[in-house]
């Protein structure tokens, strides 16, 4: 009789897309399932973007079975999920969702003015107030939809979410809570000055729990849809940045890239540090007593993406490598709408810069090239403001998320850094390893350590500032075109 292997079910909603993966406990993915998430613009507001919650949930369990199949026979011993940071989703008293709003969704732009103070709401939740953060949805949500917002009893992340569909628990992770500008970042403690700032009300604000906590029993109804272990246990995870650095096992003081559909630039810190100019995020890090200092390069990710399927639909990276070496920084420059720290907006025009006629040289390479050399300037950029609040002073930056999976980019940002690129053998998948991590720690199995992969050294960087101040110069230009 053969034994059935230990797996984990892990949850991972981006905003691209929502995963569903099992894993062993040392690691090992036996099966994934992925799809887009399906979401609708609320044209009652000026930028707004929502889901279904219950049109989610019949997603996740349909890639959930998919993923089960594919994984062979399994017992899991646990359920965790993350997600994409400043993402939530609102229910009503009896447990019915009613919204799901994910981080791209800026129904609460209009409101960000009539915010008294915003230094104070700074200081205690550690960024800058904007819509991009929960506070201002469910402002957007109260005044919009007031009989929606009478209905709310509680919120939650979208991780938070999905673990309360698999439990009945409700409960709010630290890493999650610090993307709501509900929550005093230092004290780890929901905050009532901030509620006060917004007028919201504490009973909204579910319990807080730690990463790595079991936070219930999967419930018999769940368990008897996907076929598995009743006795599977609930455990809390967290942001898919703080996942996806948990399995890179940095050390303090350790700079992290993670370049998934936005890329947030990490100094791991051991105290609650801020930026006087308000450039950069604290947030808690999934262990008791870490801090994340962030500057976020934005949706340089999805951009890539997005460009891939027009240049290279049916292509592979392999493709796109190869021709990448035949390009050239002369036949095109990008600037596509990342974001950069002091800018207080966002790049709204972007483009290419080519010469004029076309030259016969220029090929879709060379577009595609642009955009990584547009990547990397923009994480560049950032890190600098990064550094300028706690400075960096090792030789190495670790890298994870599909976007490193083109060496190309990696060499850029070695260039320009001074300093080599390292990634392991999670890079690929590292917010859904990180589950991997969470439940191992809550079930207090030894943890794998993943392995160096590959570290990309520096090359001729002083020639590569002098093309980082030319990048600089065509952002100048579109920055100019969109105002």
């Amino acid at each position: 009789m053969t034994t059935k292997r230990e797996a984990y079910l892990i949850v991972d909603i981006g905003t691209g897309n929502a995963r569903v993966a099992v894993c062993t406990v040392d690691g090992e993915i036996l099966g994934i399932k992925r799809e887009n998430v399906q979401y609708e613009s609320d044209h009652r507001y000026e930028d707004s973007i929502y889901f279904d919650p219950n049109t989610l949930w019949n997603q996740i369990l349909r890639l959930a079975q998919q993923a089960l199949v594919e994984a062979g026979d399994v017992q899991i011993k646990a359920v965790t999920a993350t997600s994409q940071r400043e993402g939530i989703v609102i229910i009503d008293k009896a447990g019915n969702s009613l919204l799901g709003m994910p981080n791209i969704d800026h129904r609460g732009r209009k409101w960000e003015k009539d915010l008294q103070d915003k230094d104070l709401v700074y200081n205690l939740s550690g960024r800058y107030p904007t819509s991009l953060f929960s506070a201002f949805k469910l402002v957007g949500v109260r005044e919009v939809y007031p009989e929606i917002f009478e209905k709310i009893d509680s919120f939650m992340s979208i991780s938070d979410w999905v673990q309360f569909q698999f439990s009945g628990v409700v409960g709010y992770e630290h890493s999650q809570a610090s993307e709501t500008l509900l929550y005093d970042v230092e004290k780890k403690v929901w905050s009532d000055v901030l509620l006060a700032q917004f007028g919201l009300s504490a009973p909204i604000l579910p319990p807080l729990k730690d990463a790595s906590s079991i936070l219930g029993t999967i419930t018999p109804v769940v368990a008897s849809t996907l076929s598995i272990n009743p006795e599977a246990v609930v455990v809390v995870g967290g942001g898919d940045t703080q996942l996806a650095i948990c399995s890179m096992v940095p050390s303090a003081n350790d700079v992290v890239i993670v370049s998934g559909t936005t890329t947030p630039i990490i100094k791991i810190v051991d105290s609650y540090e801020k930026d006087d100019e308000q450039r950069t995020w604290t947030s808690r890090h999934i262990d008791e007593g870490s801090f994340i200092l962030e500057a976020n390069a934005g949706v340089t990710g999805l951009n890539y993406q997005r460009l891939k399927e027009i240049f290279y639909p049916n292509e592979g990276y392999d493709v796109i490598e190869k021709e990448l070496e035949l390009a050239t920084y002369s036949q095109c420059v990008a600037s596509l709408g990342s974001l950069i720290a002091d800018e207080e907006e966002p790049l709204t025009k972007g483009g290419f810069i080519f010469n004029a006629p076309v030259s016969h040289q220029l090929t879709r390479g060379s577009f595609v090239f642009a955009i990584l050399w547009d990547i990397a300037c923009s994480i560049y950029e950032n890190y600098k403001f990064l550094c300028a609040v706690s400075p960096h002073h090792e030789s190495y930056i670790w890298a994870c998320g599909g976007g490193v999976e083109s060496r190309k980019l990696r060499q850029f940002m070695a260039n320009l850094f001074g300093k080599s690129i390292k990634i392991r053998d999670t890079f690929r998948q590292a917010s859904v390893l990180g589950g991997v991590f969470v439940c191992n720690s809550a079930l207090g199995v030894k943890q794998a350590q993943p392995q160096l992969l590959e570290e990309v050294h520096p090359e001729n960087h002083e020639a590569f500032e002098k093309l980082y101040q030319e990048w600089k110069s065509a952002r100048k230009t579109f920055k100019q075109v969109g105002t």
